[in-house]
């Protein structure tokens, strides 16, 4: 599956996004692609997770792939965290579409792709320049909300939103995501939105869909890809269906079981990992309609 020895140019550089500049990594295939990938990473997962899918999308499929940190996250991240004021409406409504457009003035001719884990295809629905993507494809997204998690998995969610986390976050001015093990610190304002979210019934769609054109996801005619695992425990496949009706009829349901990879798990985060690889080629497969 993963060819190392096909030469793929990487290029990091740093691009704007309203008031902030974010951290990114180009990835160029030898011949001039046809398509143009922004993969939009998951909360708290750094683009570097997502190098050896950008790296298979360049040397395999001949894409340009662009993968990116977020303001005040990972490599963009350029002073104390505590004094961030991102918040993860920034990060979906900016952050996003400044990604993509950078992609378009690089790769003016190409078709330009939106591949987004978890709230990197979240807000798709609500994305500005929607219209000026040729194909979205969300895994893992979806319109969660804790009584959509399974148990145990749900006490651990509800600890997370209503526990010592929060508790932290105050003390602190940041979520403390490493020593929380987590994996990664996230500013405070993100945290405090994505937890409103994740404990809303409809997540995001009272504070920001109802203040949007409704015409941005009903009417929209970019074809929509929307993939689940049968063992996300964070986002499980009715929250994803629930995102999906969002896009209205154009969306496309996918779920995947991982015995037909031959996988043991996939899971929420694990589509994009090396070990997964299987998989890579189902998320990007051509689709009628």
């Amino acid at each position: 599956m993963l060819d190392n020895t096909r030469a793929v140019l990487t290029e990091d550089f740093t691009f704007p996004a309203g008031a902030a500049t974010l951290s990114a990594r180009l990835y160029t295939p030898p011949s001039t692609p046809d398509v143009a990938v922004v993969i939009h990473g998951a909360t708290g997962v750094p683009r570097d997770y997502y190098k050896h899918f950008a790296h298979w999308l360049a040397a395999e499929q001949g894409m340009a792939v662009l993968t990116y940190d977020y303001r005040d996250f990972g490599h963009s991240l350029t002073g104390p965290m505590r004094d961030s004021q991102a918040t993860m409406a920034d990060w979906a409504l900016i952050d996003m579409p400044a990604a993509r457009s950078e992609m378009r003035r690089r790769f003016p001719s190409a078709q330009h792709w939106s591949i987004g884990h978890s709230v990197g295809g979240m807000l798709g629905p609500v994305q500005p320049d929607i219209d000026q993507i040729d194909r979205m494809i969300c895994v893992c997204s979806g319109l969660v909300t804790l009584s959509d998690h399974p148990w145990p998995y749900r006490a651990l969610a509800t600890m997370f939103w209503y526990g010592h986390p929060p508790l932290l976050v105050k003390a602190l001015g940041y979520l403390p995501g490493k020593a929380l093990g987590f994996g990664s610190n996230l500013p405070a304002r993100v945290y405090w939105q994505w937890r409103k979210w994740c404990t809303d019934p409809l997540n995001y769609v009272p504070e920001i869909g109802t203040s949007l054109p409704e015409a941005r996801w009903a009417a929209s005619k970019t074809p929509v890809d929307l993939f689940t695992t049968d063992d996300d425990q964070v986002v499980p496949p009715n929250a994803v269906w629930r995102l999906a009706d969002l896009h209205g009829p154009k969306a496309r349901r996918h779920q995947l079981s991982p015995k037909e990879f031959g996988l043991s798990e996939i899971g929420h985060i694990g589509a994009f990992a090396r070990r997964n690889a299987a998989v890579w080629p189902r998320l990007i497969a051509p689709t009628n309609g």
